[in-house]
């Protein structure tokens, strides 16, 4: 058996996590996926002290793993990422563990778990359900490259930036994601404060790329953009957009996209990309399609139900 050195993690040690990760994308992906701010700002979100670990051998970083609850809800989301198996079966023990515990603690007596596997990662895929995890959905990577955009317009219709300390607009946006959202996979509900405290925590943040679209003055969709990856792809990117109910169908979506997309190729990015959940009840896949967007890669959720004690 290894003798593994098992400890919580520390910010300084993004580099050889981030060296670890990009080993594993590489090998299945063909590319680093993660940036070295990626990784920083995750380990910014954990309670290090508690909901990660990382394991070593000789020196060498061979693990990194965690669990982190949304919210007061019963869902966590883990992540194992291990150069051997050795490693990769104790941080799954580890992260699972907590993910009950975290469960417990906000007064639930089970734990819905999330697990994001690449679809060609076989290892990953394996390990989920030698554990009891099964597909819950996909999430489509979208890209679109830009080569002279313009933006549309609509009747009736107006956009507005956000800005640093822009409270009515960006409160608005929220209120906004969080009606048009509810119905969404993996969905939980945050306070403005906890959405903005959630969104300024990421170096990627920046609240002059969000935008909000009024119709006849009633705020009816947003769309908020990041520098997730401008880094590694020169690619703006659409964390969210968002429609209200009432509002859906009458083209606000790509309409807001279209702003998007020339604001990026203004600020001299290549491309724009997204997430898009396959299984949205919406029909998002074919909206993004119809901007010019294609898929570059599926990450496949991967679920379970955990019942401490059980």
């Amino acid at each position: 058996m290894n003798d593994y050195d098992i400890r919580r993690p520390v910010s300084g040690d993004a580099a050889a996590i981030h060296d670890l990760v990009a080993e594993h994308d590489i090998q299945v992906t063909g590319k680093p996926d993660w940036t070295l701010d990626d990784i920083a700002d995750t380990l910014g979100e954990l309670d290090l002290e508690r909901d990660s670990w990382v394991i070593g051998s000789g020196g060498r970083l061979l693990g990194w793993g965690y669990a982190r609850r949304k919210g007061g809800s019963d869902n966590v989301d883990i992540d194992v990422q291990a150069r051997e198996p050795g490693a990769a079966a104790l941080l799954w023990d580890l992260v699972l563990g907590r993910a009950g515990h975290l469960a417990r603690e906000a007064g639930h007596d089970h734990a819905v778990v999330d697990v994001s596997v690449y679809e060609q990662d076989t290892v990953m895929r394996e390990a989920a359900k030698e554990r009891g995890f099964a597909p819950a959905t996909s999430f489509h990577r979208m890209r679109a490259d830009h080569s002279g955009v313009r933006p549309l317009s609509l009747p009736g219709v107006t956009v507005e930036a956000g800005s640093p300390g822009g409270g009515e607009v960006l409160r608005a946006a929220h209120a906004v994601q969080q009606e048009a959202f509810a119905e969404h996979f993996g969905f939980v509900p945050a306070t403005f404060e906890e959405w903005a405290g959630e969104m300024e925590a990421s170096s990627a943040n920046d609240w002059t790329q969000l935008l909000l679209a009024r119709v006849h003055g009633e705020p009816a969709a947003m769309l908020l953009g990041t520098n997730h990856f401008v880094p590694d792809e020169n690619c703006g990117y659409v964390r969210t957009l968002a429609t209200r109910p009432a509002f859906r169908g009458r083209g606000l979506g790509r309409l807001l996209l279209t702003w998007a997309f020339e604001a990026d190729e203004r600020r001299g990015r290549a491309g724009t990309i997204l997430h898009v959940d396959g299984n949205n009840t919406t029909p998002a896949l074919g909206l993004y399609r119809s901007v010019g967007m294609r898929s570059v890669l599926v990450i496949d959720v991967w679920r379970a139900l955990l019942r401490p004690g059980s």
